[in-house]
């Protein structure tokens, strides 16, 4: 057969490593910050775009999408040429997709701290860049399957299959989450509400780890690992039951984030079967890696790049053990909430996805140019400190995870809480934040050896070149069966139809789950006391989502007798109808705040928000100083905002009242009437009164305390709950 030529591109591929090295040291860094906040709560005080609430969505989005995403770009750029014996299908939309998602990147870097959120965990990135993200997801999946169609290898290996079900998945998940109404450039609601909000939100979120950081990675696994340890895949057949089960299973596991909440209980356990279920592909899949390294476990003592691939499998099979376990209701009951889930999470983004995006990074970048990595001592450091780092990171935080649901649920002989205070459970558990904030440095200690390695490397190796590579073209067969030859290897050369199949597996189970949580309306019954958001206390919840709020402090009462004695009576669906989007949360740094609305009167809010330490001492809770800023509160949407509610169905204007019209007459009343029980405490009358003659002095214009954020702010948490009447 005649052969072609042709060259891989290798340029795109050291893009992305570079991108990743580069945010991989930027979201680590915020991650330490964000520990390190939890010694020193205070250590930004009164700037706003360095406060907690808004640095750990860019912890999250920088570790997640930036280093972890453009690993997942690298490793696929790479190993997609080779598998298929074809360059890239274009090489403008490789660069679209690499300048694109760096745009992306830097875009969410700025919205963030600025307080441009939707709230939705993974998702928080606002419409115009959930915009940019489908376009740049869509150029991705264009680029792979041009490139598997003018491929020069017959049969789609199995790595193939993983990144074809990733970029599927993702755009599906992505496109369903982000549906919101934009009221303005930077800002919009969802258009599901409270429980429907919660169960499309945790479909999402639990399937972009699914579809993000395991489906491509374990694609990156089948083809890496056989590379570097010059050995087949362990099993073929269970390579084909890892991939179908897995892709299929994976999607129903979301409502597990959700158990003992105000969602339906057919759904609820609809997600615990399933998550149970995922154990055996789960183990599947890394019993297949870790099998794959059978008769070379004596290089493992030596190369640094197969120990990382070692403990990177080794993580996936403890996180994924773990998930399922997680997801049965008697062990949810302890972990939700606590620092247990921060454990959790650790254990698969530090050991799999790091450790992964680690020895690709080691293995690849020698070769690319054409020399050897610069020290193996390093390496083995970077192994070993990070190995550690995890350790000392993650055992805190579960021993700190029991113990915060051991206080919580425990009882005096009379029946009364032994920890009533809430605080007294954070205090305990300070030592621990201390040891994860340590093993956080040894992490970010071994990723910047790292760094110093690989520009070592580099400027001893060759610059990276495209590589001259040769295969005979594809020669046309029949599309139907061969004799002999089994359906899914026929599959296997079939790429749309493989695309399609995955489609409907991944599809069936949302559309199980959701659709009926939409349109079947005794799911959610509505409670006639439940009413709208005044504009005032609307304005408030919108502070609430912008500072961030939700990461700390959850909204959701579970049906457990220490919950409802602490927080009040638990959570009913019918009282979230009009929560565009909801905030339920999934971490108790600080208490529930669903029922909290006139249990403490205004002063005492205004006070803990300007100094929590002066109110609770011990408080790791931040102030919220500019809240307070001489500066009137922008109202500029407020009318807007209503309009957009009213078009997803809250009833503002209902029957034949003029709401909106009034919008802001009646925000100012309720402001003036906090501002007015505000003056009940003679120390703020006596601060009001000197802040104003020392504006006045200075020749500033002096805004009242009814026109400034802590007021709406206030409004909206003396709300929360109190639409819910209960006798004593």
């Amino acid at each position: 057969m005649e052969m072609e030529q042709f060259y891989y591109d290798n340029k795109i591929v050291k893009k992305f490593i570079y991108a990743t090295i580069l945010f991989g040291v930027v979201g680590m860094l915020v991650g330490l910050i964000l520990a390190t906040m939890f010694l020193f709560p205070n250590m930004t005080e009164g700037i706003s775009w360095l406060s907690f609430g808004r640095l750990r969505p860019l912890h999250t989005n920088a570790v997640i999408f930036a280093f972890v995403g453009n690993a997942m770009f690298a490793g696929i750029y790479y190993s997609l040429q080779r598998l298929l014996k074809a360059r890239m299908y274009s090489d403008f939309l490789s660069n679209l997709n690499f300048w694109g998602w760096q745009l992306i990147i830097v875009a969410a870097a700025i919205s963030l701290p600025l307080g441009y959120t939707s709230s939705k965990e993974y998702a928080e990135l606002e419409w115009p860049i959930d915009i940019a993200i489908a376009l740049i997801w869509v150029a991705f999946g264009i680029n792979m399957i041009g490139t598997m169609l003018k491929r020069r290898e017959r049969h789609l290996y199995v790595a193939i299959w993983f990144y074809l079900a990733t970029f599927i998945t993702v755009a599906v998940l992505h496109i369903f989450n982000s549906l919101e109404l934009p009221v303005s450039g930077m800002k919009s609601y969802s258009v599901y509400a409270g429980v429907q909000d919660a169960l499309v939100q945790w479909w999402y979120g639990h399937n972009a780890v699914a579809f993000f950081l395991t489906t491509p990675y374990l694609g990156l696994m089948y083809y890496f690992v056989p590379k570097v340890a010059n050995r087949p895949v362990y099993s073929y057949r269970l390579s084909i039951i890892h991939f179908w089960s897995l892709i299929f299973l994976y999607i129903w596991a979301g409502p597990h984030h959700l158990l003992y909440s105000a969602l339906p209980n057919w759904a609820q356990n609809l997600g615990v079967v399933f998550s149970v279920m995922l154990i055996a592909p789960s183990w599947g899949g890394m019993i297949n890696g870790l099998l794959t390294l059978r008769g070379v476990w004596d290089r493992v003592r030596e190369e640094p790049v197969l120990k990382f691939f070692v403990v990177a499998m080794t993580g996936y099979g403890m996180a994924t053990f773990e998930g399922p376990m997680l997801s049965l209701k008697n062990v949810n009951a302890i972990a939700h909430y606590t620092d247990w889930i921060i454990a959790h999470v650790h254990v698969g983004a530090l050991a799999w996805n790091g450790f992964m995006a680690f020895g690709i990074i080691y293995w690849l970048i020698p070769r690319m140019t054409k020399t050897t990595l610069y020290s193996t001592k390093l390496a083995n450091f970077h192994f070993w400190i990070g190995t550690l780092g995890i350790i000392l990171y993650t055992l805190p935080m579960y021993l700190a995870g029991f113990l915060q649901a051991s206080m919580w649920k425990q009882f005096n002989p009379d029946g009364t809480l032994t920890y009533g205070n809430f605080l007294e459970t954070v205090t305990q558990i300070m030592p621990m934040y201390w040891m994860r904030a340590i093993g956080g440095t040894m992490y970010l200690v071994g990723m910047l050896t790292l760094v110093y390695n690989i520009i070592q490397t580099v400027r001893a190796g060759d610059e990276v070149e495209d590589e001259l590579a040769e295969a005979p073209a594809l020669q046309t067969i029949s599309s139907g069966r061969l004799r002999g030859e089994k359906y899914h290897t026929w599959l296997e050369r079939k790429p749309i139809k493989m695309a399609i199949f995955a489609t409907i597996a991944i599809l069936i189970g949302g559309i199980i789950q959701i659709v009926p949580t939409i349109m079947v309306k005794s799911n959610i019954p509505t409670i006639a006391s439940v009413k709208p958001y005044s504009p005032l206390e609307l304005e408030g919840r919108d502070l609430y989502i912008r500072e961030g709020c939700v990461g700390c402090h959850s909204q959701s009462v579970r049906p457990f007798r220490s919950e409802v004695e602490r927080y009040g009576p638990q959570s009913k669906a019918g009282e979230f109808v009009y929560d565009h989007p909801f905030l339920w949360g999934s971490k108790r740094t600080g208490p529930d705040l669903l029922r909290v609305g006139g249990k403490y009167n205004d002063n005492w809010h205004f006070n803990h928000f300007w100094s929590p330490q002066s109110i609770s001492a011990g408080s790791i809770m931040p102030s919220y100083k500019w809240l307070f800023d001489n500066k009137a509160m922008d109202v500029s949407l407020t009318q807007k905002k209503m309009e957009a509610m009213k078009t997803l169905g809250v009833p503002y204007d209902e029957p034949g009242g003029a709401q909106i019209a009034n919008a802001l007459k009646d925000l100012r009343t309720q402001a003036i009437a906090i501002e007015e029980s505000l003056k009940n405490d003679p120390d703020f009358v006596k601060s009001y009164e000197d802040s104003k003659k020392k504006a006045l002095a200075k020749g500033e214009k002096f805004v009242p305390m009814n026109e400034r954020e802590i007021v709406a702010m206030i409004a909206y948490i003396q709300r929360l709950g109190t639409d819910i009447k209960v006798k004593e």
